[in-house]
């Protein structure tokens, strides 16, 4: 067994977790600069969000909301005999 090489020693890294190996500190500087990006992104995810909500309210509450020029159901009929009579009659022409 003299004849065979030993592996090396494993290093202190390699022994502990990655949980277990020391980690940085944040500066107290950082630790506010990281708070106040996760406040403006909440605000802007919030706004956006109600901007949305309002837009589906705005949406859902002015649907089929339009003008026709179509006479109602009932008077059909007479239009339909009043256009009837006017294309039996004799058309005039008028030159000017």
């Amino acid at each position: 067994m003299t004849g065979l090489p030993t592996p090396p020693p494993p290093k202190e890294e390699l022994m502990s977790t990655p949980l277990l190996q020391a980690t940085e500190t944040l500066t107290p500087t950082a630790v506010a600069n990281t708070a106040v990006i996760a406040v403006v992104i909440t605000v802007v995810f919030i706004t956006l969000l109600s901007v949305l909500i309002v837009i589906i309210i705005y949406l859902y509450k002015n649907k089929g909301s339009y003008i026709t020029y179509e006479p109602p159901e009932g008077e059909a009929s007479e239009t339909l005999q009043m256009e009837n009579d006017s294309v039996q009659g004799k058309k005039d022409e008028y030159f000017i």
